[in-house]
C-alpha cells in the first residue's frame, strides 16, 4: 500500500464548477442510442435531414483557399476579412465613410465580447457596469463578470413575448454611463426582437443616460435572410443618432463556420484619430489573450464576402437557412394546434431567429428527456434549426404529453 505523504494541495480550496449546460445536453444526446432522440439544445443549424449543413458558398471558397498556406496571421487577424466584415455590418454608414471604424479579429462572437470589454477597461472608459437582458445568452454574465464588470440583469420576456415596459423603466432605472449589451437581432434565447419604435425609445433612454451600446450580433443574416435588415438597430444607433458603440461579429451561424471561430470586434469612435487609438488597444489586449486568431476560417469568410459570385450564393444561402427555420416554426405551431395542446403558442411563430422560448417548467423539460428522448436546455430554449419533417411531429406529440402530464 502506498503510503506516501504529499504535501497539502493549492487546490485544496477550489470548487468544482459544474458543468456548461447547453454542452452537457449534446454529450448527453450524443450518449443516447435510442434512434427516436431529438436534440432541439444545441444552437446550430441542420438540415432537413438533422444533418450539419456545409453551405454552398462556403463549399465554393474552400476550393479557393485549398493552398492558402498555414502562417501566422498578424494580431488584428486578417486584414482582407476584417475589411470586408466591416465593409458588411456598416454599409453605407457615415462612421464607415469617415473612416471611424476600429477592429479586429477574434475568436468568433465569444471572443469578440471578450475583447470589447479588455479593450473598455484598457481604454479607461471608465465603464463598470454592464447591463443584459434576463434572460439572455448564457454566456454574456460569465463573460463581463469575468472581467470584473458588475453585471446587472434587466426583465426582457413576459408572457411569450418582450416585456418591453419592464425593460423600458429598468433601463430608466439603471446607472448612467454604463454599457448595455444589445442582441441586434434574433434575440438569444427568447427569439424576441424589439419593433424598429421600440429600438427608439432604448435609444433615446439611452442616449440621455449617456449609455454605451455593445451590439451582439451573432445572427446578421441568419434572422431574415438578408444582412442590411437585421442590421438596422446598428444603423439607428451609429448612423442617426451619433453614438460610439462596439458591434461584436460572428460567422458561426451566418456561415456555418462553428468550429473555425471567426468573428471580428468592432469600436465605433467619434473621429478618425480615436479608431486608430482603439486599433492600438485591441491590439495591445489580443496580444495578451490568444495573440494571434487563426487564419484558415477568415481565409474561407474573407472570401465568401469579397469574391461577387460566392457572395451571391452566399444571399441564397442566409435565405435557404431562415426560409427553413421560419417554416419549421409553423410547422410546429400547426401540430400543437391540431393536437389542441393547452395553452396559447402563438408566441412559437412570432418569435424569430435559430430559437424558440417554450416556456415549459424544468419537471416538463426532465419528462421529455426521460420519456421521449427529447434534449433541450434547462431554460426551456429550442432550436428550431434541430426539427425536420421527420421529426417535428414527434415532437409535437411529446411536448403535448409533457403539458398535459406534468403539472
Amino acid at each position: 500500500m502506498d503510503s506516501t505523504q504529499y504535501p497539502p494541495s493549492v487546490f485544496n480550496a477550489a470548487t468544482y464548477i459544474a458543468p456548461d449546460s447547453i454542452f452537457k445536453v449534446t454529450k448527453d444526446y450524443l450518449a443516447d442510442t435510442d434512434p427516436r432522440k431529438v436534440n432541439v439544445g444545441a444552437g446550430t443549424y441542420r438540415d432537413e435531414n438533422g444533418k450539419p449543413w456545409i453551405l454552398p458558398s462556403v463549399r465554393m471558397a474552400k476550393e479557393v483557399v485549398a493552398n492558402a498556406g498555414h502562417e501566422y496571421s498578424p494580431i488584428l487577424g486578417l486584414k482582407l476579412f476584417r475589411d470586408r466584415t466591416v465593409e458588411l455590418a456598416f454599409q453605407g454608414m457615415k462612421a464607415l465613410k469617415e473612416d471611424r471604424i476600429a477592429s479586429c479579429q477574434s475568436l468568433s462572437g465569444t471572443g469578440a465580447l471578450l475583447l470589447a470589454g479588455l479593450a473598455l477597461k484598457k481604454a479607461e472608459s471608465g465603464i463598470t457596469e454592464v447591463l443584459i437582458t434576463e434572460p439572455t445568452w448564457s454566456n454574456h454574465e460569465l463573460l463581463f463578470s469575468s472581467m470584473g464588470y458588475n453585471v446587472t440583469k434587466l426583465p426582457y420576456y413576459k408572457a411569450g413575448a418582450f416585456d418591453f415596459r419592464s425593460y423600458i423603466d429598468a433601463l430608466k432605472s439603471a446607472p448612467s454611463g454604463a454599457a448595455v449589451i444589445l442582441h441586434t437581432c434574433a434575440h438569444n434565447p427568447t427569439g424576441c426582437d424589439p419593433s424598429q419604435e421600440q429600438w427608439k425609445e432604448i435609444a433615446a433612454v439611452m442616449k440621455k443616460k449617456t449609455m454605451f451600446p455593445v451590439f451582439d450580433s451573432a445572427y446578421l443574416g441568419f434572422n431574415s435572410g438578408v444582412v442590411y435588415d437585421d442590421a438596422w438597430a446598428i444603423r439607428y444607433f451609429v448612423d442617426e443618432l451619433g453614438f460610439e458603440a462596439s458591434v461584436c461579429l460572428s460567422f458561426a451561424k451566418s456561415m456555418g463556420l462553428y468550429g473555425e471561430r471567426v468573428g471580428v470586434v468592432t469600436f465605433v469612435a467619434s473621429s478618425s484619430e480615436l479608431a486608430q487609438t482603439m486599433v492600438s488597444i485591441l491590439e495591445n489586449v489580443q496580444r495578451a489573450t490568444v495573440s494571434t486568431p487563426p487564419i484558415y476560417g477568415a481565409n474561407i469568410a474573407a472570401t465568401v464576402l469579397g469574391t461577387p459570385e460566392i457572395a451571391k450564393q452566399w444571399a441564397q444561402d442566409l435565405i435557404t437557412m431562415s426560409s427553413r427555420v421560419k417554416g419549421m416554426r409553423q410547422k410546429l405551431f400547426d401540430a400543437l394546434v391540431r393536437l389542441q395542446t393547452p395553452g396559447d403558442w402563438s408566441h412559437i411563430v412570432k418569435q424569430t431567429g435559430m430559437f424558440g422560448y417554450t416556456g415549459i417548467s424544468s419537471a416538463q423539460i426532465v419528462y421529455l428527456q426521460d420519456k421521449y428522448h427529447v434534449y433541450m436546455a434547462n431554460t426551456s430554449r429550442i432550436s428550431i434549426a434541430g426539427l425536420n419533417d421527420s421529426n417535428v411531429e414527434y415532437f409535437a406529440k411529446a411536448l403535448d404529453d409533457a403539458v398535459r402530464s406534468v403539472k
